[in-house]
């Protein structure tokens, strides 16, 4: 957790300490074992304070709407102990928890106006005609994110009070780092969306271009073969295009692999030599969606396409302990390696290096930058690309088991 959400957290518990909300002393079993001790009465009322947040965080990680809003505001008014608290966006009240709503909730957006354009919190007397209405004090805090103010935390007591002015604050300010988590989830999402759309793009128009002259060629010389082939397209465009899971199996990998050899042997003909070596044991391996593809493709294209010699594509899927190792190597026309680095610093760009940079950058993302590519290559000699990867890691699982 950040400073600032330590910080609302440590405000919000000293406001309920203030308030009054002490958890009572635990006991443990019978028989005479005694009382069992948790703690000091703010040792409890910070572990009650924690456990409340770590309630209110998960709808807030999905950003801030009427559904998100009603459901953290039921935890973040205990949280800060007030009578009634209310969440807004910069439009209208999302979401209120608390008496009073019949009588304070449309005088709420004329609080709010003056935070979102400010920034800054502001505390006032509850304007109220009933005498036992019990919302006399409001304090309203802004929610931030990386556009500027989303919204606020309305938090009403029954009078003045020093603390809550700071606790609303502060966790207005833990709230917001709340939505800012949530900005970046969807920031990350649509990066991760971009670069697949950005190697789909690399593959699609050449690709099934030059795959379907290669199947219309055997239409009537080998109508089988062309029937075989047309199925290996169908799957292999169902899979790179497919529109769910940032994760795929290795298994699915290699087999799209495979299809797309098929179909480039298609083409190329007995120019195009291929080993494929893989152990079982590490077909389950979860790794990044489009990760292996793009480096067979490049491998294809420096090999054959850059050359008029035919050319040897070795595959490899080892198991390596902890991780998988895989290996893709061709005997093609190789790279500068000056050259290849500006690919993959991001400073020089061909439409092979598309791929190679954009495995290289989410392979990083993904397990740190100790799993980036390990490219090996002069010019004429070809190049050999090693791919590690983490057999078990934290927030990385296929939606899917392999294809039958």
């Amino acid at each position: 957790m950040t400073g600032t959400g330590i910080a609302a957290l440590a405000a919000a518990g000293i406001v309920l300490l203030a308030m009054g909300t002490v958890l009572g002393r635990l006991t443990a079993g019978r028989g005479g074992r005694g009382d069992l001790d948790l703690g000091t009465p703010v040792e409890r009322a910070t572990f009650h304070t924690l456990h409340t947040a770590s309630l209110a965080a998960p709808p807030l990680r999905a950003g801030l709407t009427e559904d998100t809003a009603r459901k953290a505001a039921r935890r973040l008014r205990p949280l800060l102990g007030t009578e009634a608290l209310c969440l807004t966006d910069r439009d209208a009240v999302l979401a209120w928890d608390g008496p009073g709503a019949d009588r304070h909730r449309q005088q709420v957006m004329d609080l709010v106006a003056e935070v979102l354009d400010s920034g800054r919190s502001r505390c006032v007397h509850a304007e109220c005609d009933e005498l036992e209405c019990p919302l006399r004090w409001v304090v309203v805090a802004p929610l931030t994110g990386e556009e500027g103010v989303l919204g606020a935390l309305v938090a009403y007591g029954s009078r003045e009070s020093a603390v809550l002015v700071r606790a609303a604050s502060e966790v207005a300010r833990w709230v917001s780092v709340q939505l800012e988590l949530a900005e970046l989830d969807r920031s990350r999402t649509r990066l991760i969306e971009a670069e697949i759309r950005a190697l789909r793009a690399q593959i699609s128009p050449h690709f099934i271009f030059n795959s379907l002259a290669a199947i219309a060629s055997f239409v009537r010389t080998d109508p089988e073969r062309a029937r075989e082939l047309l199925l290996e397209f169908a799957d292999f465009t169902r899979y790179s295009f497919r529109r769910h899971g940032e994760f795929t199996q290795l298994a699915d990998e290699l087999r799209s692999i495979e299809q797309y050899l098929a179909l480039a042997g298609a083409r190329f003909g007995d120019r195009l030599k291929v080993t494929l070596q893989v152990a079982p044991e590490v077909l389950p391996v979860t790794l990044p969606f489009l990760c292996l593809q793009p480096l067979v493709e490049n491998a294809v294209k420096h090999g054959l396409e850059d050359s008029r010699n035919e050319c040897r594509i070795m595959i490899a899927a080892q198991d390596a302990g902890a991780e998988a190792m895989v290996t893709i190597e061709d005997d093609g026309v190789g790279m500068d390696p000056e050259v290849l680095r500006g690919i993959l610093a991001g400073e020089r760009s061909t439409a092979s290096g598309i791929g190679l940079s954009n495995v290289d950058e989410r392979l990083r993302q993904v397990y740190g930058d100790d799993y980036g590519l390990v490219i090996e290559t002069a010019v004429g000699a070809g190049m050999k690309i090693t791919v590690r990867i983490p057999k078990y890691r934290a927030g990385v699982h296929s939606s899917a088991g392999p294809r039958p």
